[in-house]
């Protein structure tokens, strides 16, 4: 009964048969000495067959073992769920990012040595089990059949460090669930330790918010916040982002349009299309892990296995390309990403207008960013908390956020892909973060945040003109939105958004030991000489 729910639930097809077999705590070797424990879920009946390997650090039980071990092995696909090192029984210490692509080779060579394993291998999963799978694909021989990555990205870096600021709200947030993972009740929810956690992240320096959400350190929130500097080469070991051209396997992505890792799976993807692969993508309106991207994920995945393992090909014949436009309700297929668009420009004007450049002279507009007071964040792309879309009314009433708003839209404008932001700044300081956000306004004024993107300013980087001003070229999150008519566009901008990224103390200390700062004040320009302004990909159907 219960599984014939969770089939219902998920979309799928009823599965038939006997339950699968389930052989727990399997010790699977690594190089140097350490096992891994490792569970087999395997269909009634089965000798030598595939098998889809799923490598976490979040335990083989739960939520998890249904959804990617009983649900796939019911579905007729074998399947091994392991713990990472130092996980959940698995023997070592747990080093995020660190030893994945040495563990999973050694582990797809143990697999491909047992019986029960015809020698083809395929791997699922999403976020951190994306990742192993990115440490597994590019230097596997004999290759996978075939890679299924949820919300996740060849290479983590630009999700620490987004625009060069450490993405402190999410760090602090993982570092505290890792943290606490294998003790009692962990699972459960608990709005206490969350409160706990948000707090925390308030914390100097930075590097001490782990002792202060959960009462101990977390070697990750460690490295993360010492390794935060340009030129560290410290996560290179995370980095797989080189393999990915030359990848042949094939593979299936699903992300959500305020998931922390889009844009970065988004240059995976579009690498791979680049070079020839035939990739497939779906993107929905979702947050990082929300629930309602489970049902498509898991289709996703299982449908794409059984394609490439047990030839049931009925699951290809699709749109490389699935999207939702939000406030639209509609989902668009296309051929490649992003799709054929019109690059067009809304500058900044005086007194707050947002529109056609504007010709003439202009003051620049002022602002003081207080690292004491840092300009909040609200919604987006969180891994934790509020995020998504929300109201923005608190913060464009704050005296450190700029507001350039358009006149109502006189037809709907559906702007699919890149976003970018080309902000004329001159800081007091010099080192400053340029933080700016789009917004659709509706009718009764209500603000609500769409995409948005942060660039952090260090002297000489980028080079000031003669009058001290920096030409700060600020990527922002793709998107597809439809602004529906009458609406109005608005732009923020600002010199942070906390805790989403950590404040910017104004003074080059290393952010792991930063704790002081200096107001830092700020001038946008906004004339005929300076044409500060955003630019939309404009989709015409």
């Amino acid at each position: 009964m219960l599984n014939r729910l969770v089939d219902r639930l998920l979309g799928l097809p009823k599965a038939e048969g006997p339950a699968p077999v389930v052989t727990k705590d399997l010790r699977v070797p690594m190089p140097d000495g350490v096992h891994l424990l490792t569970d087999r879920y395997a269909p009634a009946g089965t000798h030598s067959a595939p098998v889809v390997l799923v490598r976490t650090p979040y335990g083989r039980s739960g939520l998890l073992s249904k959804l990617f071990g009983d649900t796939f092995a019911r579905h007729g696909l074998q399947t091994v769920i392991q713990s990472t090192r130092g996980s959940f029984g698995s023997e070592g210490e747990f080093r995020p990012f660190h030893l994945e692509r040495e563990d999973g080779v050694a582990t797809a060579e143990w697999l491909r040595a047992q019986p029960w394993c015809d020698g083809r291998l395929a791997m699922a999963g999403a976020s951190y089990l994306g990742h192993t799978q990115w440490a597994v694909g590019p230097y596997l021989d004999p290759p996978l059949e075939a890679m299924c990555l949820g919300v996740t990205a060849s290479q983590f870096i630009t999700n620490f460090y987004p625009g060069g600021v450490l993405a402190a709200d999410d760090m602090v947030s993982w570092a505290s669930m890792i943290g606490r993972q294998e003790q009692r009740f962990a699972a459960l929810p608990n709005p206490f330790q969350n409160r706990k956690t948000r707090a925390a992240m308030a914390h100097l320096p930075v590097s001490a918010s782990d002792v202060a959400a959960i009462g101990k350190p977390v070697k990750f929130l460690e490295d993360v916040t010492a390794h935060a500097e340009p030129g560290d080469d410290y996560w290179a070991m995370s980095d797989h982002s080189a393999g990915v051209a030359d990848l042949t396997v094939p593979v299936t992505m699903v992300s959500g349009w305020y998931d922390l890792f889009v844009r970065a799976q988004l240059r995976d993807f579009v690498t791979l299309q680049n070079a020839g692969r035939a990739p497939r993508i779906t993107i929905g309106p979702w947050s990082h892990g929300e629930p309602a991207s489970l049902r498509v994920m898991i289709q996703d995945q299982l449908g794409f296995l059984r394609a490439h393992l047990a030839d049931d090909r009925t699951q290809l014949q699709r749109s490389p390309v699935r999207i939702y436009l939000q406030q639209a309700s509609t989902w668009l297929d296309f051929e490649q990403w992003p799709p054929a668009s019109t690059a067009t420009s809304s500058h900044l004007r005086p007194v707050g207008g947002l529109g056609e450049p504007f010709d003439g002279e202009a003051r620049p507009t002022p602002f003081t960013y207080d690292p004491a007071d840092p300009t909040p964040a609200v919604g987006g792309p969180l891994l934790s908390g509020d995020n998504k879309q929300q109201d923005n009314k608190d913060i464009e009433a704050r005296d450190d956020v700029l507001v350039f708003t358009g006149e109502p839209l006189v037809n709907d404008l559906d702007v699919i892909g890149d976003v970018s932001a080309t902000v004329f700044v001159r800081t007091e300081l010099g080192h400053a973060d340029v933080y700016v956000r789009v917004c659709d306004v509706d009718q009764g004024g209500l603000s609500r945040n769409v995409t948005e993107g942060i660039l952090r300013l260090r002297p000489g980087r980028p080079e000031a003109d003669a009058d001290g001003v920096v030409t700060a070229e600020v990527p922002l999150d793709p998107t597809a939105y439809r602004f529906r008519r009458g609406h109005r566009l608005r732009v923020q901008v600002a010199g942070g958004a906390f805790p989403r990224f950590a404040r910017n103390h104004g003074t080059g200390e290393p952010v792991a030991a930063a704790v002081d700062g200096k107001p830092n004040r700020f001038e946008v320009f906004h004339d005929a000489a300076h044409p500060s302004r955003i630019t939309l990909p404009v989709f015409t159907p």
